[in-house]
């Protein structure tokens, strides 16, 4: 299997094109271990679609297939461009989570990142933090030092406390337009970043009134910023990097 290893702010997945295997459960468990395999936070496979330009599915380390994947969203569009699938710049990928677009960025040739309509968050005050769902499930828990908390504790305890699981966001407010946001995956433990984890963050503290709508938000990751703008209809884009690491084959 020939694979391009990508990431957007160290959110890093193995990206193949191709049919999706019956088994790709135990090949993204095999490939994502980082002592005996390429090592990655999951896998993603690309293809064509009916409905938009492209597809995309994504396994998580443990095997466990996602609904969306804000990072690796962006880095499929990079991947389709630079191995020449497109020359659209603009690009609809159908997702578990339904269609998103993305528009990618980059000068003579070189895509760099990408801006993607992320859709429309619901979100939940709860308890335990704010639910929000993306088309994924999320739960947002405001801290005052995130530097604190110790994640991999509370978040497989938060992540199980959802019938099927849940992303788990602790987000400490630094700005009205700056929020740092540590991330528990469901499926991927501790990640230094997660797309849609940082626009459901966004989306919680917009409506909590801790940031304003229609203005970029920064968040702050593990593996540096996402900008996030949650417009006033509640529709929410994300802007960020995509970076590819290398290319490589391994047999199966």
């Amino acid at each position: 299997m020939r694979f391009t290893k990508m990431q957007g702010l160290g959110n890093d997945y193995l990206y193949v094109y191709g049919p999706v295997p019956e088994d790709a459960a135990q090949f993204s468990r095999r490939l994502s271990d980082r002592h005996f395999g390429p090592g990655a936070d999951g896998l993603i496979f690309m293809g064509p679609s009916n409905r938009a330009d492209f597809s995309m599915r994504i396994f998580n380390a443990d095997g466990s297939e996602a609904e969306m994947c804000g990072n690796g969203i962006r880095c499929v569009g990079k991947y389709l461009y630079d191995h020449g699938y497109t020359r659209k710049r603009v690009l609809v990928i159908e997702t578990r989570a339904g269609l998103r677009q993305l528009t990618l960025h980059g000068e003579a040739g070189k895509i760099t990142g990408a801006s993607v309509e992320m859709g429309t968050a619901k979100t939940t005050p709860g308890s335990a933090g704010d639910l929000v769902d993306l088309g994924n499930p999320h739960l947002v828990r405001f801290v005052s030092d995130v530097g604190a908390v110790d994640i991999t504790t509370g978040g497989p305890k938060l992540e199980h406390s959802v019938p099927g699981g849940v992303n788990v966001e602790f987000v400490q407010v630094l700005a009205p337009n700056r929020l740092r946001m540590r991330v528990w995956e469901r499926g991927s433990g501790v990640t230094l970043a997660c797309g849609t984890g940082a626009c459901a963050s966004a989306a919680a503290a917009v409506s909590r009134g801790l940031c304003p709508a229609d203005s970029p938000i920064e968040l702050v990751l593990d593996g540096g910023s996402l900008f996030i703008t949650v417009r006033a209809d509640g529709s929410i884009q994300m802007e960020g990097p995509a970076e590819t690491v290398y290319e490589g084959e391994i047999k199966l």
